[in-house]
Formats: C-alpha cells, structure tokens, sequence
C-alpha cells in the first residue's frame, strides 16, 4: 500500500459507512471495496506531462531523480575555494534527454565556471532544454557547488485550469482500467489525493462544480478530491 492509499483508507474508515478491504480481489481493480458493494480507485491527481506519442507522465517522474542526480554530482565537483561556495538552481523543460550525456555537459561548463578567475552570477544553457542558474553562497558549504532551487517549466498554469485537465486524465485511465470489472460492485468511485491544488479553498469548490463539472463527463459514481496533508479536507465534485 502506497501513501495515497494509505490517505484514502483513513478517509474510507472515518465515514463510517462498512468494512474498508484493500485490493479485495487481489492484484485488480479496485484497490478498495467499501461498505460491501463499494469498489474505490485511487490515484493521485498530479500534473502531468504529454509525450509527442499521446502518453503522459506525472511531472515528479522525472523532476524528483533529476533532483537527486544533481544534488549528488554538484558536492563531487569540488570543495570550496577559499571559503567561496555557489547555489545552482536548475530551469528545464521536457525532453532533456538521457541523464549520463547531460550530466557530462553540466560537468564540464560547472568546472570551467569554477576555473574562472573572476566569477559572477550567472545562466548558464547547457541545452536548448536544460539551464543552470549560480549564485554566490554567502558562507562556506563545504562544497563548491550545491544545489539551491527547480524550475519545471513544464507546471504551472491556473490551479483550476490544472486541476480539470489532469482530472480528464486520471479519469480516462481509471475508467478503461475498470471496464472489465464494472459488474462486480454497484457502485464505484474514484478517490483522489490532489497533490494540484489540495482539494480547494471552499470559495472555488462552488466556481469549479458550476463552471468545469458540467464538461465534465465520466461514470463514476464519486469523485472526491482529498488534501494530501489532511483526509478530513475532502471535496466531492
């Protein structure tokens, strides 16, 4: 059981409405049944991005181990130069292509930056897709480089906006992943941990059922979104 699993088994539980059995059926939808006659799919509701081939990625499928990958390398370039350390922040956009080409690329324009007898603050575009932002640390780290900040170009847009067009996603997939079960359980909802917006402030629930819930076609019976930080902040759509 994954943590958004997790979250939707407190919020099941704490309605109070039956028995709560994760993966009822075993390695099949649903990935709960509830109250008996209840099959529940969860998934997190994240941004997501869409390949030229029609298929999609959660944004943090690349931006968490980049992430790593450069918060490991920096620190190995070199210690600090007499007490001089610099923050790289990183701006991408997708595709940056394989990891071992690009990082050879960030290695070679950071280690020239650090031979430079007079460095200043600075971009550097190490591909079309892939820059690197430095500024000076104002106390010694121990390093010379360490990483101080992302950028994905790839997310953002209005909140809303975001929300309904990854809903459309994890509804399509859900809905083509049920099909084959549908008979078996009465009803069937879908559960989502909204890592987009976090479930809503309550003044924009009214403005997302009225204006994005009527193009919003599915056959689930439920749909409800759940803060991520607290499954009591739930908001049925």
């Amino acid at each position: 059981m994954d943590d958004s699993e997790r979250l939707v088994e407190r919020y099941l539980n704490d309605l109070c409405r039956g028995a709560v059995l994760f993966e009822p059926d075993g390695n099949i939808p649903p990935d709960f049944s509830f109250a008996g006659s209840i099959g529940v799919e969860v998934r997190r509701l994240n941004q997501n991005h869409e390949r030229l081939d029609g298929s999609t990625e959660g944004l943090e499928e690349l931006a968490i181990p980049l992430w790593q990958r450069l918060k490991k390398l920096l620190p190995s370039i070199g210690p600090s130069i007499d007490g001089e350390s610099w923050f790289v922040g990183m701006d991408f956009r997708r595709p940056i292509g394989p990891w071992k080409p690009l990082r050879a690329k960030i290695q070679r324009e950071l280690v020239a930056f650090m031979s430079e007898p007079d460095r200043k603050q600075c971009a550097i575009l190490v591909t079309d897709n892939f820059e690197l932002d430095l500024i000076r640390a104002s106390k010694d780290h121990g390093s010379f480089f360490l990483l101080g900040a992302s950028s994905d170009d790839d997310s953002g847009g209005w909140a809303m906006g975001e929300v309904e067009k990854n809903l459309r996603l994890c509804i399509a997939e859900k809905e083509m992943k049920i099909a084959p079960y549908r008979s078996r359980y009465k009803e069937w909802w879908l559960v989502l941990p909204d890592h987009i917006d976090y479930s809503m402030e309550p003044e924009d629930r009214e403005t997302f059922r009225t204006e994005v819930m009527p193009n919003l076609r599915h056959s689930f019976d439920k749909i409800v979104l759940i803060d991520p930080r607290n499954h009591l902040r739930a908001f049925e759509i």
